[in-house]
């Protein structure tokens, strides 16, 4: 799968359904069958949706951690914590249960943010603040992440 890109500010219904934006749509074509995994982010109150394919492969990393280490074990419960597979209904929406509302606070205003090969799902209002907050150390943070790298030299 290739990188996912774009930003689009959704509504939820009353019951937790939501549309998956129709240009999410078209960069998943081949992901829409065999569904997606949410899990709760763990650096930010949001979530993440995982088609299934990169789930697994994601997993597959987890899973090869020794489990006869102590913190390796309680890295993977926590991981898994709340993890939920999903899928698109009918009409294209897809389902946030009770307890992600609860734990991202996202009401009835979100935004679906693309993370690479994920898509983030925010409340509204924190994706903001978190852009906002952000912007302000965010040429650092390129500094420090991406300073090293020289595709010239093939790093």
């Amino acid at each position: 799968m290739n990188s996912l890109f774009g930003v689009y500010e959704c509504s939820a219904d009353a019951k937790g359904r939501v549309m998956l934006p129709v240009a999410f749509k078209k960069q998943l074509t081949k992901e829409l069958k065999a569904g997606f995994v949410m899990k709760r982010s763990i650096f930010s109150k949001s979530l993440e949706l995982y088609p299934m394919a990169t789930w697994n492969e994601m997993v597959k990393e987890v899973n090869k951690l020794n489990k006869f280490i102590k913190k390796n074990v309680e890295f993977i419960r926590m991981f898994n914590y709340g993890v939920v597979p999903v899928e698109l209904d009918a009409s294209g929406r897809l389902l946030i249960s009770k307890d992600m509302v609860t734990f991202s606070g996202i009401n009835k205003n979100i935004v679906m943010a693309a993370a690479g090969d994920r898509i983030e799902i925010w409340d509204t209002k924190a994706y903001e603040k978190f852009i906002k907050d952000g912007t302000q150390n965010f040429e650092k943070l390129a500094e420090d992440v991406m300073g090293g790298i020289n595709p010239a030299l093939g790093e």
